[in-house]
């Protein structure tokens, strides 16, 4: 079905009120959100930056034979690092799931850790036995690992191995493309986290999940399997309902003919695309990680229970796609001073390396900012904004103020800087003083 006629059709059945609303979640939510915080989530994956030897010295323990695994080695990585596939259950149904295709996007490898505990720990769980009858799971949980040693969205190669599906010049991307090929998964789950920046559609509000059912050509166009992703897309929007509604947002679905998740729809996979964006407070992407966790579970079972198909096709086409991204930190109403110069009234935009822990802050924009959106206002008015040096700096090390600069940013009641009311040093500090966020 042509996606232009999909649309019309879901607008006409919501008119209609025929569509209904977002499915119920599943009646084991519950049940398993209480398992995970009590005997699921795995210890040693708090902080979001982990080395990849560090995640496999936790994962390989709880993916042994014993518990039902098998462990795979499919190559090294262009630095040489092990690339791994791990694959459970008896059933019928295959499905590939991936993750850390870019380095620096960690939420759902953390998640595949504490499903890896669930499946193994918890044999005679109903779910568990469920999707052991009934599927086949295959991961290949860190693509990237060289990438990962060095949170860095690209491979050691510089390339960005999301966009070497048709090239296949990394050694990570022909492990991944040869795995899917001899697999042959009905399903594909391409996990990624995306910028915390995103809203939701033209809201102000942050996209903490963003889904796709990628397209399999230009048209974008809805074959059987896009149908079936796109089932299983509104199976994870149930479960996650309680906890983000209205923070749920829909991917761009261009077509890119180099990308994974497009080529790998294109070959007949019923694909879902799963980007963690971000929840304010939740600086190490704990919560996301145990949402990525429920989200994983419920879209399995559909596949288990084919409840997939089921699913209403308008609670996905209705969802918002992701909007603009704000930046991060927007200073307004202080008085810029720098030597030599008169002070000059004038707003700052900042944006952080780690947005999320607001940490790493640059400078973005200088000037009449006014009417700029950002993630966090802080009013300076009355008070002056003057440079420092980062620590471990000297004061004639610091670069010329202006954009791209890292921010270190002193913020006083007079001018010359003497009546200090607090310094942003590349951080942001938890609780600036003098002047609450807006």
């Amino acid at each position: 079905m042509p996606r232009a006629l999909a649309l019309l059709l879901g607008l006409l059945l919501s008119s209609a009120g025929l569509a209904g609303p977002t499915p119920a979640p599943p009646d084991w939510l519950g049940r398993i959100d209480t398992l995970y915080d009590a005997r699921l989530r795995v210890d040693g994956l708090e902080d979001r930056r982990f080395q990849p030897e560090h995640w496999w010295s936790i994962a390989l323990p709880l993916a042994a034979g014993e518990r039902g695994f098998q462990v795979e080695a499919l190559g090294r990585s262009a630095e040489g690092r092990p690339l791994r596939h791990v694959a459970w259950g008896s059933g019928e149904t295959g499905v590939l799931l991936w993750s850390q295709m870019h380095g620096d996007e960690s939420t759902a490898t953390m998640a595949l850790a504490d499903l890896f505990r669930f499946l193994g720990e918890h044999p005679d769980d109903p779910l568990v036995d469920r999707l052991r009858r009934q599927v086949r799971l295959h991961f290949m949980p860190i693509v990237n690992p060289d990438g990962a040693a060095r949170f860095q969205r690209r491979n050691a190669q510089g390339i960005d191995i999301n966009r070497d599906a048709r090239a296949l010049a990394t050694p990570e991307g022909r492990a991944l493309h040869a795995l899917r090929e001899r697999l042959r998964p009905a399903f594909g789950f391409n996990l990624h986290d995306q910028q915390a920046g995103y809203r939701v559609g033209d809201s102000g509000r942050g996209t903490a999940v963003a889904l796709l059912a990628p397209a399999f050509n230009e048209a974008r166009e809805v074959d059987a399997p896009r149908a079936r992703a796109i089932g299983v897309s509104v199976a994870i929007r149930a479960a996650l309902e309680p906890y983000i509604a209205g923070h749920i947002a829909k991917w761009d679905d261009t077509f890119n003919p180099r990308a994974f998740g497009d080529l790998t729809a294109a070959s007949g996979v019923a694909t879902i695309l799963v980007e963690s964006g971000g929840i304010e407070g939740d600086a190490g992407k704990q919560r996301l990680r145990k949402l990525n966790f429920l989200a994983l579970v419920a879209a399995l079972d559909a596949i288990a229970t084919g409840a997939h198909a089921d699913m209403p096709h308008a609670a996905y086409e209705e969802l918002p796609e992701n909007g603009a991204v704000w930046p991060d930190l927007l200073l307004h109403g202080g008085t810029l001073v720098l030597p030599g110069q008169p002070p000059a009234r004038a707003d700052l935009l900042l944006r952080f390396d780690d947005p999320l822990s607001w940490r790493g802050g640059r400078i973005a924009d200088v000037g009449d900012l006014a009417g700029r959106d950002a993630r966090r206002s802080i009013d300076l008015g009355g008070l002056y904004v003057l440079p420092c040096a980062l620590p471990g700096e000297d004061a004639a090390d610091v670069q010329p103020f202006g954009t791209g600069v890292p921010a270190c940013l002193r913020i006083a009641r007079d001018r010359e800087g003497r009546d200090l009311a607090w310094t942003l040093a590349g951080d942001l500090p938890s609780a600036p003083p003098g002047r609450p966020a807006d």
